[in-house]
């Protein structure tokens, strides 16, 4: 396609799904990618409202710099039928009245899944950014929403080399393929610059920065699988190694309502009532960057932060039997442990001797992927649109 100033008129909008909050810090870039390409792409951005924390989305989509959203489906939490299916029921409407060229889901939430199935059942293109990523273990609902939508997307952008392997096994065409790197880096590094300084984060929850300020420095954990939290002799095995750990390094914990309420629950909160283990609330993302960029070790069980440690060159802790990022454990920072409490407690151990993965950056992981992808995008559209 040869560079035009002008959209063709009678080809629509890019419908862009976002519906939970991994799914803001890969479409910041991709939207911003998108107006400044040569022609300018247009969009919708569409919310389906499945995260429903209103006060935590405002602010995410204002340290992002994300335009407000054009459409808000306001589906809320549910069963993932439920909502998946009412994602799907009001999500149907606006495609019938948009007329989208295509639409473009990130990552592997239930709204991805269902405003994948729209499409397709309506025959509009359906783009996936974040496709081919597997963990194989089917008992993970995002691993369910990935497959699926892979299975039946026309055009598949994907973070790393590997995930086309993953694609082709299960019989997907390598024309429909498209490597272009890691959108998620593309927000990290253009965000860098102005993340919250991790005195300030705690200066506002009301902690004394001077609690993180010692020569070793500090750690972040953030948990909130259901295998981690929802069990309650897991849950307690794990706050107690995380308590041992904080004897040697204060650990800031950014503590999910999910695993609050459980630490409740169970009774486990004497666990976590000690001056080294800093309890917070949710953070915001330039709140995490600056806590994550600054911390000597991160422990997690988050996908999106076993990235962000490697692209930090963060050693990282992934408290999970599996992972579908393998690229961090092969190229980066991470490591996997399980729930295992003496492979937790070593590698907590040697990284804090100095002798934690230093990993490298993998390919692609630059600040343009985003460009890469409007790039694509442009002309697959326009060759469809002049070929149908």
């Amino acid at each position: 396609m040869s560079p035009s100033n002008a959209w063709p008129t009678d080809l629509g909008p890019v419908i862009c799904v976002v519906g939970a909050r991994p799914n803001f810090m890969k479409m910041a870039p991709i939207l911003r990618a998108f107006a400044i390409h040569t022609p300018a792409i247009p969009t919708l951005l569409l919310h389906t409202g499945q995260h429903y924390d209103r006060d935590m989305n405002d602010k995410l989509f204002e340290d992002l710099r994300l335009p407000k959203p054009d459409i808000n489906l306001e589906v809320g939490s549910g069963s993932h039928a439920v909502q998946t299916a009412e994602v799907m029921r009001r999500f149907e409407p606006v495609v019938d009245e948009k007329k989208p060229s295509c639409i473009l889901v990130v990552g592997d939430v239930n709204s991805t899944l269902a405003c994948t199935l729209v499409g397709v059942k309506k025959g509009i293109p359906v783009v996936h950014v974040e496709a081919g990523l597997r963990s194989y273990d089917r008992t993970m609902p995002e691993e369910i929403n990935r497959v699926l939508t892979d299975q039946v997307a026309d055009r598949l952008y994907t973070t790393e080399r590997s995930a086309a392997a993953n694609l082709q096994n299960e019989g997907i065409s390598p024309e429909r393929i498209c490597f272009v790197g890691n959108v998620m880096i593309d927000s990290l590094l253009s965000n860098r610059s102005v993340a919250r300084s991790p005195a300030d984060t705690l200066r506002h929850e009301g902690f004394d920065p001077a609690a993180i300020a010692g020569p070793d420095g500090y750690g972040i954990v953030t948990m909130h699988r259901p295998s981690n939290v929802d069990h309650p002799e897991v849950l307690e095995s794990l706050l107690r190694v995380l308590k041992d750990i904080s004897q040697s390094l204060p650990l800031v914990f950014a503590l999910h309502p999910r695993t609050r309420g459980n630490i409740e629950r169970f009774g486990l909160g004497d666990l976590i009532k000690s001056p080294s283990m800093i309890m917070l609330p949710p953070q915001g993302y330039l709140e995490m960057l600056g806590l994550m960029a600054d911390a000597r070790i991160v422990l997690t069980d988050s996908g999106g932060l076993q990235e962000e440690t490697t692209a930090l060159g963060v050693p990282c802790l992934t408290m999970r039997e599996n992972t579908e990022r393998p690229i961090t454990v092969d190229q980066g920072t991470n490591t996997m442990v399980g729930r295992d409490i003496a492979a937790i407690r070593h590698h907590a151990a040697e990284i804090l001797a100095g002798r934690g993965k230093s990993g490298r950056i993998p390919e692609f992981w630059d600040g343009r992927t985003a460009e890469r992808i409007a790039s694509d995008l442009a002309n697959w559209l326009i060759q469809r649109h002049t070929t149908h």
